[in-house]
């Protein structure tokens, strides 16, 4: 082969190889930069909730906010609610007190926000449920898994799970706790706790987003977060799933990409995807990742947008969208496909 045909065969493969491409819709959107916004795909708009950012005393006076802002297109964003939560006059029966890395969830024609933070110096035990995004009614002031923090929230069956988790006793008063239980509930107000069987995943949360594909629910990575008494964060890189909630397959120890947590997971194209996160030995990231089964997994090159975690991330309009995060802008992006698997 000629030196020539060398360099234009080099130059086919990545057209050859190519399926996704990153394309950016706005590097400033109009709402304020976040990490841990809720991020649901409702009612044929992006939703964008609450979220954290304790420099801005502006936009966050208290740490977080309880705005909501929705988008059909990603690049024009409309204010739906105004953030009340100002100063110590707010009413935390009458609107959710501001909140990130929450869970999110739609349901039953209404998009939920389930437990919180502890950013308030104590734990947001309440579900909130709305069905325009602008009035909002709280379904419950306590949930019976209380108290708990960094979750990791589904929509199965038709039904909210809340699965793992962990106190925070070094922001809020409460013994240390290392979730591994699941809770059900068709309303948020009934809760059900389902016994999983032994072998499942270890103690976790630190999760966004949600994963149900197959019919299973899936669990990827994770980690728990430090506290006094266990001073060293988990890091996590492996996969489970239950088409239950009772009985856990692994279906690997150790996915290629690097144990993280702080990360996003969604369901897109038919496959399972990892997005961004936290890892002890680098910090932010920024790689994406996608798996049909679980087990063999792909990495999306050349991924252009900050590394960054606690991203909000929209299955919507038939993308994948990643939006704002730990990078502290308020920039879009968007995944298309640009071919058919192999």
């Amino acid at each position: 082969m000629t030196a020539l045909r060398i360099v234009l065969a080099l130059a086919l493969v990545p057209a050859l190889w190519a399926e996704y491409r990153w394309v950016n819709v706005a590097m400033r959107a109009p709402f304020a930069p976040r990490d841990g916004a809720g991020a649901l795909s409702f009612q044929g708009k992006m939703w964008l909730l609450g979220g954290w950012s304790p420099r801005d005393k502006v936009f966050f006076p208290r740490i977080c906010n309880n705005e909501v802002w929705n988008s059909a297109d990603g690049k024009d964003w409309a204010l739906v609610k105004p953030n009340t939560f100002l100063d110590a006059s707010f009413d935390p029966a009458s609107d959710w007190e501001g909140r990130h890395t929450a869970g999110y969830a739609v349901h039953r024609g209404r998009m939920w926000i389930v437990g919180g933070d502890v950013n308030q110096h104590h734990y947001q035990n309440d579900v909130w449920s709305s069905a325009d995004g602008k009035a909002w009614q709280r379904v419950t002031p306590d949930v019976p898994w209380a108290p708990r923090a960094l979750h990791y929230t589904v929509v199965f069956r038709d039904r909210i799970w809340v699965l793992g988790g962990q106190t925070m006793p070094a922001f809020a008063p409460s013994p240390e706790r290392f979730h591994r239980d699941i809770w059900t509930s068709e309303d948020g107000v009934r809760w059900e706790q389902v016994r999983p069987a032994e072998p499942y995943w270890s103690a976790r949360g630190m999760i966004g987003g949600a994963a149900v594909h197959n019919g299973r629910i899936w669990i990827l990575g994770g980690g728990t977060y430090d506290t006094p008494e266990t001073p060293r964060r988990r890091f996590y890189n492996d996969v489970w799933s239950s088409a239950d909630g009772v009985r856990w397959q692994r279906h690997t120890e150790a996915a290629p990409w690097k144990a993280r947590q702080y990360h996003e997971v969604a369901v897109w194209d038919g496959r399972l995807w990892v997005l961004e996160g936290y890892n002890a030995d680098g910090g932010n990231r920024n790689d994406v990742w996608h798996s049909a089964d679980g087990v063999n997994w792909e990495e999306v090159p050349d991924t252009p947008w900050k590394p960054r975690h606690a991203a909000s991330v929209f299955v919507h309009n038939g993308f994948l969208w990643m939006v704002a995060g730990n990078n502290m802008e308020s920039d879009v992006w968007r995944l298309e496909k640009v071919r058919g698997r192999r």
